[in-house]
């Protein structure tokens, strides 16, 4: 069996240090001198209020931990030299999408021009995990069977409860908007490489899409690479919450690759099931019941949690991922990027501040956590 090699592609939202709202515009200077530090390594994303940075291919969970710290302090350290600030979280409380700028770049206006108002209101970020899978045939069943798993990982990753100034009443409002792009959500139910390419082929030929990199789904084959790429994730604010949701996910293809029975019966209704779990995680986040898709049992998170790592348990020790998936536990126990986000939000409001100044406060954490390294 082949070691699972991986990456990590973080997007941060770059905001004004003295107003704290998401830049219009990212200067030419701060974006310079990212990319002096950091190479390719570094690339701006459709929205110029948006950065993101990708680790190289990795074999072992540490490597890509220090990748990430170093890109977390260099940009941070350079943002700050610039009058910015840098955030990891899946929406921004102070941006607003009819304020953002489109990168000027081929591709990015293409985009624009088939999604209109939709693509402006794409102020989001994400966290996408990039897990090596060799063998071509078997990527889309492996798709298929590890879809039931997405609302688990979203819930641990939520950190988008504010939007356009506003407090949601979600924990991970950010897929609510993403979801209004077409080819988003859950994947289809395919079962077959074959089904995939008849799918893609009728939409290419059709005109509708160039090619496979514009389905986004929540977990899709990398056109670009021999992988699968988890893309249901918010930002993770904490380092260690992404390198640990990272490692559940590199375990979790491993576990299905070797066991080719697990989830085989995954069906309509179990998608249906993990549709109704992937709104329970954007509402109540890690609060939140969940319909066990397979076996229909309803589980807490943590409940849910210990389940997975029970499949898992094989793999964390072959993929050496224990410290990381440790860290689940206490992210479960401790509360997720988006219940500090909640909390501190409160705690400002409490204390008489108004509801965008209470939102600085909110920033103000996100950037400090996410320059903790």
């Amino acid at each position: 069996m082949h070691n699972f090699s991986f990456g990590i592609e973080e997007e941060f939202f770059v905001f004004d240090a003295r107003t704290r709202r998401a830049v219009r515009r990212m200067s030419k200077g701060f974006h310079g001198a990212a990319k002096k530090a950091l190479g390719e390594r570094v690339s701006r994303e459709m929205l110029q209020s948006q950065i993101e940075v990708a680790t190289p291919p990795c074999e072992t969970m540490t490597d890509a931990r220090a990748h990430l710290a170093h890109y977390r302090r260099t940009i941070s350290a350079i943002a700050k030299e610039h009058g910015h600030g840098l955030a990891a979280m899946g929406t921004f409380p102070l941006a607003f999408w009819p304020e953002m700028t489109v990168t000027d770049k081929p591709r990015y206006d293409a985009i624009m021009d088939d999604l209109q108002m939709i693509g402006y209101r794409n102020v989001l970020c994400g966290m996408h995990v990039h897990v090596e899978v060799p063998d071509v045939s078997a990527r889309i069943n492996l798709m298929m069977r590890l879809t039931p798993y997405l609302p688990l990982l979203l819930a641990l990753s939520s950190s988008s409860p504010f939007w356009q100034g506003h407090f949601t009443g979600l924990h991970a409002y950010r897929l609510a908007a993403y979801d209004e792009l077409p080819r988003t959500g859950l994947p289809e139910l395919f079962r077959t490489e074959m089904d995939y390419q008849d799918y893609i082929a009728a939409l290419s030929g059709a005109g509708v899409i160039p090619d496979a990199s514009y389905i986004w789904w929540a977990i899709r084959p990398s056109l670009k690479f021999p992988t699968l790429e988890l893309r249901v994730a918010d930002s993770c604010t904490r380092l260690d919450d992404a390198v640990a949701i990272a490692a559940l996910f590199r375990c979790l293809v491993r576990a299905l690759d070797r066991d080719r029975n697990r989830n085989a019966g995954f069906d309509r209704v179990g998608r249906a099931i993990t549709a109704e779990n992937k709104w329970r995680a954007q509402r109540y986040g890690l609060a939140g019941s969940f319909v066990e898709p397979i076996e229909r049992q309803t589980m807490t998170i943590g409940e849910w949690l210990e389940s997975v790592l029970a499949v898992v348990a094989a793999d964390v020790e072959a993929l050496r991922c224990e410290s990381e998936v440790a860290r689940l536990r206490a992210l479960v126990r401790d509360g997720a990027s988006a219940d500090h986000q909640i909390a501190t939000y409160k705690t400002a409001a409490a204390a008489g501040k108004r509801r965008l100044t209470a939102l600085r406060d909110v920033v103000d954490w996100a950037a400090e956590t996410t320059a903790r390294v």
